[in-house]
């Protein structure tokens, strides 16, 4: 019995993906919901999981081919399962009896006579690396996980310069999501007048809140305090107060949202992703945190879903755990602002007529001119800095 591989539903606005990667070849037998294809939108990239148990008899469409929703992307064979797998079984048999042989004749007193450690003789398995060119630090002759791990970094240096004096340049297709997000970000610069504003925020109080509470913290809600969610609960209070900033142009109007569905950017291996936390301002602390790691853990398992990926009405961008002392960050698009973080450094300050070193850490606030006034930008951002200096109000809610 056949059996068609089709792709899924993947939200409203999007008629069609890419193949991006085959993960089983035709021939190949699976489970059910084993994942057989990777597909990529111009929003998210997901697995294609198998709908019965079977042969990948055909594949329909290559990699790097588009295919409408619905379309079918491969056929299973439900009857060639067992005797595949029965073959598969008898090769296996085959393999393992002439593994034996070829180890008998293969193996010679030198190598016999070398002691190995377990952790090394299991990467060593796993690589299948002939030990006789593994070299020893040992005074006698035992091989040690840090002898094979050297031997494989040396290789791989090799292999790199070699592959460097051959090939000066590589051609490499844009995937989908990094089409789009290059027509979004470009998008946003020729619709929008975005301008950034800028400020700095001492983060001590938020620093001893964190190292007085973590314990207990974690073990009230069983994930890490973070920065981040101190970040979503003063933007959510300042938003209320300058609600212009969790609006959007819609032609000729402005929409006013009455709900704060922010959204955290995510560095993933496909490019830039934006999940939200939907009516974040309904959520505690502990809930906040949690929804922050499952997004971005699906994110970077490539897990997202559509609903996790649209209705953001304003965006945080944290470019400081890579490093940045300052940025300005482009629009997310139709959203009018977004708040880029950035990395905490001890610096020379004055407070009360004296030079002293504080955590600090610079703000940027990117808007849309077009709805939202300088003065209101800068005092949005004042805001979220007095609350992060002073954060009584957005922890006690007073």
């Amino acid at each position: 019995m056949s059996v068609e591989i089709k792709v899924p539903t993947l939200g409203e606005s999007i008629t069609e993906a890419t193949v991006a990667k085959w993960l089983k070849k035709e021939g190949d037998s699976f489970q059910i919901d084993e994942p057989l294809v990777e597909i990529e939108t111009d929003k998210i990239t997901l697995e294609v999981s198998a709908p019965s148990s079977g042969v990948l008899e055909s594949i329909k469409v290559d990699a790097g081919k588009d295919v409408a929703v619905g379309g079918i992307l491969g056929i299973i064979n439900e009857q060639n399962v067992k005797a595949n797998n029965d073959s598969n079984k008898k090769i296996d048999n085959n393999i393992k009896e002439t593994n034996k042989d070829l180890k008998k004749v293969s193996e010679n007193p030198s190598t016999k006579s070398r002691s190995i450690s377990p952790s090394a003789k299991k990467l060593i398995e796993e690589k299948n690396i002939d030990t006789s060119k593994i070299l020893s630090t040992a005074k006698e002759d035992h091989l040690s996980k840090s002898d094979v791990i050297n031997y494989l970094n040396n290789n791989l240096s090799k292999t790199k310069k070699d592959k460097e004096k051959t090939e000066l340049e590589e051609i490499v297709p844009m995937s989908k999501i990094r089409q789009t997000i290059s027509s979004r970000l470009k998008e946003a610069q020729n619709t929008a007048a975005i301008l950034t504003t800028f400020n700095e925020v001492d983060m001590s109080e938020i620093i001893k809140v964190r190292t007085m509470k973590k314990e207990v913290f974690e073990k009230e809600y069983g994930v890490k305090l973070g920065f981040m969610s101190f970040f979503v609960k003063a933007t959510i209070n300042a938003l209320n107060d300058f609600p212009a900033v969790n609006a959007e142009i819609r032609e000729q109007n402005i929409i006013y949202k009455n709900y704060f569905h922010i959204g955290i950017a995510v560095g993933t291996e496909n490019g830039l992703v934006v999940p939200i936390i939907k009516n974040a301002d309904k959520l505690n602390f502990g809930e906040t945190e949690k929804k922050i790691l499952e997004l971005s853990n699906k994110a970077k398992e490539g897990k997202l879903t559509m609903d996790d990926l649209s209705g953001g009405t304003f965006t945080i961008s944290n470019g400081g755990v890579y490093g940045s002392m300052l940025s300005t960050p482009i629009l997310n698009r139709p959203q009018s602002g977004i708040l880029g973080m950035h990395n905490i450094k001890n610096r020379p300050v004055v407070v009360e007529n004296k030079i002293v070193i504080r955590p600090i850490m610079y703000l940027a606030f990117s808007y849309d001119h077009r709805l939202i006034d300088g003065k209101e930008a800068v005092t949005f951002l004042v805001k979220i800095k007095e609350l992060l200096e002073d954060p009584t109000q957005i922890i006690l809610g007073i």
